[in-house]
């Protein structure tokens, strides 16, 4: 089964079921996907509340022991004691879904990377994002700023397992002029 959804620029959100043909635009995103489940026989999940101002909804996810999985030893502490406002959830790997306070949504994953890495000597790795090529929102705290966090903890863990250091990926941000 295959399902896509697509922004489109006038604000709306389409949704496909390849498997039916079923199609579907709606100004409300949820909407359309609520729909596309239902036509695909899935069951649909609303989203949960909006988090109070100041605190951020995300995912972490730690794909170095992915042949282990969830349950592996070394992910024992951080089950038994998560960061604060911080969840252990299986998503085929080791991942934590959170709801935690910062300026914005980079601040509070870099926040809880920091002490994971701090209390339990795991770095994250992701943000469990799977099409980082879909912006969904030019906002510093939406989905946008979710891909970007992914991307950054991707390339970072990727780049280490390379043999690049830190000044090799700071002098690539200094290059691109953002820095």
């Amino acid at each position: 089964m295959s399902l896509h959804f697509h922004r489109n620029p006038d604000g709306t959100t389409t949704g496909r079921n390849d498997d039916s043909g079923f199609t579907v635009t709606h100004a409300d995103a949820e909407e359309v996907k609520r729909l596309l489940y239902e036509d695909a026989g899935l069951a649909y999940t609303p989203p949960p509340p909006p988090v109070p101002p100041g605190v951020h909804r995300f995912s972490l996810v730690h794909e170095d022991f992915e042949a282990t999985g969830f349950g592996d030893e070394r992910y024992a502490g951080v089950r038994e004691r998560p960061p604060e406002g911080c969840v252990p959830v299986d998503q085929g790997c080791f991942a934590l879904e959170c709801e935690r306070p910062g300026k914005t949504l980079l601040d509070a994953v870099t926040d809880t990377v920091r002490e994971v890495r701090r209390e339990h000597g795991l770095v994250m790795t992701g943000m469990g994002v799977e099409k980082p090529d879909e912006w969904w929102d030019t906002g510093k705290d939406g989905q946008a700023a979710v891909i970007v966090g992914h991307l950054l903890l991707t390339a970072a863990h990727r780049a280490r397992l390379l043999g690049y250091g830190r000044k090799d990926l700071v002098r690539l941000l200094d290059a691109t002029g953002i820095g």
